[in-house]
């Protein structure tokens, strides 16, 4: 592997304090590989063979149920997916394709189970990271049973902006009909929703998202850091 692909997996919260012996047993057993777009990484109910970290594009983790599917979650650069399984030794919850070519590190879960036992500055981490994971999980249900599909769509702007510093126009980067199934509505939902929240300050045309009034949007979207901040 690449030295600097090993610099970037090591400034990961994940592993930044793991020993560096122990750093380069679990590194020694990886590999890298890239894929193009919709290439199914790992499916529901499969065996957890290896902890996945994404380089470089962006992942879709997604579940399905007697014919339905429905997007978790959107993973991009550079963060892991899914470690819960792989600790536990436990069958995947969810399946992971990519969206776009992608860049993806491998770890064999055994190796990471191993070091899990006998390096206490890599376990606490893996505790932060669980405990980060779980704390998201609620707030997406609290998003999903406390709000209107309207309130889930301005709010999710509202993040959008904030990710990009503020700025009052950007690119969507994930597809209409999958932000649907993220935010928990159908594609005509959307669409109506998207046409509802004009009155609001907000025009999405295409991928494109302007918000023209800001104090309009926060009035009506009404966000709290209970639900809305990705760091509390």
């Amino acid at each position: 592997m690449k030295s600097a692909y090993l610099a970037e997996i090591r400034h990961l919260d994940l592993f930044r304090s793991m020993r560096d012996e122990n750093f380069e047993a679990v590194m020694r057993g990886a590999y890298v590989q890239s894929f193009p777009p919709l290439v199914d990484l790992i499916r529901e109910g499969d065996s957890s063979d290896f902890l996945h970290v994404v380089m470089d594009g962006s992942v879709e983790l997604f579940a399905t149920w007697t014919g339905k599917d429905t997007t978790i979650g959107i993973v991009r650069p550079v963060s892991t997916f899914i470690l819960a399984a792989t600790i536990r030794s436990a069958p995947y919850l969810m399946s992971a394709r990519t969206l776009e070519r992608s860049r993806i590190v491998m770890l064999p879960s055994e190796d990471v189970r191993s070091i899990f036992d006998e390096d206490s500055g890599f376990a606490r981490a893996v505790v932060r990271e669980l405990a980060s994971c779980y704390r998201a999980s609620i707030k997406h249900t609290k998003t999903l049973k406390l709000r209107t599909s309207l309130e889930r769509l301005a709010n999710y702007v509202l993040q959008e902006s904030a990710a990009r510093n503020g700025v009052d126009a950007f690119l969507l980067d994930i597809e209409k009909r999958k932000l649907a199934s993220l935010l928990g509505m159908t594609a005509e939902n959307m669409s109506r929703a998207i046409k509802a929240l004009a009155p609001y300050g907000v025009h999405i045309e295409g991928n494109r998202v302007v918000i023209e009034n800001r104090p309009d949007l926060e009035a009506f979207a009404k966000p709290t850091p209970l639900i809305d901040d990705p760091a509390s």
